[in-house]
């Protein structure tokens, strides 16, 4: 027996009532599948076969089994009547469509839609443009954007409510496009690629710790130049070490970067093209999951390779005319295993490539339309299947999210969106399909069971608490309690006129507070200004002409000795050089002059 109940003491005060979370909030959020129009015209075509036979008696043995209670209905027998035509007149209808699910059939691939998350969906709707670069840190709490209305947006799901509201925006490089994000490894840092030349780092928060330098435009040479001198397309972080990322430009270069260095890259790798003039762009680049490859795919249809550990001087591997010339790549994925690369083009391709027999494309998957160069596909969390955007076939028209079967890169599952799908992220930590739209607007898709926090976040917390007039009235009748010392006037520790004396004593200190005008300048310089000292020993070395102060006759005698004892100009004529004889002139006379 408990000793709080054996004394009679049951509890202290009112328990707090919790708060009970609906168990059908999702349910706002469920996605509605169109119905197709082959779905009607089926269900009215008798289609005869054993299996509506065989579903029947199944049905008739579970009404004559021993369990207690009404059996639970067939879900493939009482579907929802989509068509006006009753239930008994769909059976021929529900018996073909039970042979393609997979619970009836074990061995074949599931294609069920808790497999993947695409049930619910939330959406972000704060860009006015299409969504050009979409990242989500390695935790899958946070969701970076970037759109072509110039912006970049933080999103956080913990922090976000119904109401879905990003908690930064800032404007990275002006009015220039934003091309790419990627968080780095620790999720402590990103990385910002914009239309500009220069790369900008910025740490979780969205504050920018550095701007990396930019080549000068002038030197032919691209391995001379500091930093790019072309449009930035991409950048990747290294799987393996924080210290250090990639960066593809349209000045024909992939660089690679210290983070601790801002001023200088640490090697660049120059892409040599076929073409006239053997300069492309590299429209995206990317590191392998081990870091010991780096693959870059160019506006001229090729697919390179380099080891990291090499001195970039020529790819280790090439292949020319990957995709068609002149489109734009728009992702370069590496698998887990390091042996397979996933690349999506901008010829409305999409095709996985072996590095063991690097000639021809594994597979090979047409019509995916391109209508934003930076269309991307990414693999899934278990890699069995491959998620890419296709673009609306018609303008203002919807797109669709395209599942592809890794084997030979067939359809899996279509998923229709609003408009045209540009970037997908399948977050593996949270499983969720995060899509970037044409219209400015970040989808989330998720489902509420195999799913894990993330967009399930928004709706966990509960309808906002409605203030009501007990807590206004509670907050308005609450005493302020206030603790003698910490009061103004005894900080400084004897009342507060001598504070307030400090407090101007320490602004008299402060030039800028108090207005100080500027000393006189005293040393060699100061601030800047340079004084009268600092000139002074450059005049006391230049030569001084004295001619105009002294006599001419002293300064022409006093070389008469030198040139009595050295006649080194006047030897030439000694022998006759005539004798001056001066007159003999008395005292008196000198006398007289001098009177």
């Amino acid at each position: 027996m408990d000793v709080f109940s054996a004394m009679g003491i049951v509890g202290f005060g009112k328990a707090a009532k919790k708060r009970e979370l609906d168990p059908n909030r999702f349910d706002k959020t469920k996605r509605e599948e169109l119905v197709q129009p082959k779905v009607e015209t089926k269900s009215l075509i008798p289609v005869s076969g054993p299996s509506t036979v065989s579903i029947r008696a199944q049905y008739q043995s579970d009404e004559d089994s021993d369990d207690p209670g009404p059996s639970l209905p067939q879900p493939s027998l009482f579907k929802q009547d989509t068509d006006g035509v009753g239930d008994e007149d769909n059976e021929d209808d529900d018996a073909v469509s039970t042979d393609d699910e997979p619970e009836y059939d074990p061995s074949a691939p599931s294609l069920s839609a808790p497999d993947f998350p695409i049930t619910h969906e939330a959406t972000l709707k704060e860009h006015t443009k299409v969504i050009s670069a979409l990242t989500v840190d390695p935790s899958g709490a946070r969701v970076l954007s970037g759109s072509h209305d110039y912006d970049c947006k933080l999103w956080d799901f913990g922090g976000m409510t119904t109401q879905t509201r990003s908690f930064k925006t800032w404007e990275p490089a002006g009015s220039y496009y934003v091309n790419d994000l990627k968080y780095s490894n620790d999720g402590q840092q990103f990385l910002v690629i914009s239309g500009t030349i220069q790369a900008k780092l910025f740490d979780r928060e969205g504050e920018e710790k550095a701007t990396f330098v930019k080549g000068d435009m002038y030197i032919r040479d691209m391995k001379h130049t500091a930093g790019h001198v072309g449009e930035l397309s991409s950048c990747m972080w290294h799987p393996k070490d924080k210290q250090y990322f990639i960066t593809s430009s349209a000045d024909s270069t992939i660089r690679i970067w210290d983070v601790e260095n801002k001023r200088k890259q640490k090697s660049v790798i120059v892409v040599k093209s076929k073409e006239r003039g053997a300069r492309t762009k590299v429209t995206t680049c990317a590191y392998s999951t081990d870091g010991t490859l780096i693959g870059g795919a160019c506006l001229d249809g090729a697919l390179h390779m380099w080891q990291a550990s090499s001195n970039f001087v020529r790819p280790n591997m090439t292949i020319e005319g990957a995709h068609t010339k002149g489109t734009d790549v728009g992702s370069l994925v590496f698998s887990v295993d390091g042996r397979t690369v996933l690349t999506r083009g901008g010829d409305d391709t999409v095709k996985l490539w072996d590095l063991r027999a690097f000639k021809r494309p594994l597979a090979s998957h047409s019509g995916a339309t391109t209508l934003y160069p930076g269309t991307n596909a990414t693999f899934s969390p278990d890699e069995k299947y491959i998620l890419t955007g296709t673009g609306a076939p018609s303008k203002g028209g919807r797109g669709k999210l395209t599942l592809l079967s890794r084997e030979n890169l067939s359809v899996v599952k279509e998923i229709d969106m609003d408009t045209t799908p540009v970037k997908v992220v399948w977050h593996s930590k949270i499983n969720q399909i995060i899509t970037g739209l044409a219209n400015g607007t970040i989808s989330v898709l998720y489902s509420p069971e195999t799913s894990l926090n993330g967009a399930k976040l928004l709706l966990s917390k509960g309808a906002p608490k409605r203030p009501t007039i007990e807590d206004l009235s509670d907050a308005l009748a609450a005493p302020t309690i206030l603790t003698p010392h910490a009061l103004p006037m005894f900080k400084d520790g004897e009342g507060l006129v001598k504070g307030m004396k400090r407090k101007r004593e320490k602004d008299r200190m402060d030039p800028r507070k108090s207005r100080r005008p500027e000393l006189p300048v005293t040393g060699p310089g100061r601030g800047g200004r340079v004084g009268a000292s600092a000139t002074q020993h450059v005049v006391q070395n230049l030569v001084r002409d004295t001619t105009r102060d002294e006599d001419p006759r002293e300064a022409l005698l006093k070389y008469a000795k030198m040139a009595d004892e050295d006649p080194q100009w006047t030897s030439a004529w000694r022998q006759n050089q005539p004798k001056p004889v001066f007159a003999n002139v008395s005292e008196d006379e000198e006398e007289e002059e001098e009177g």
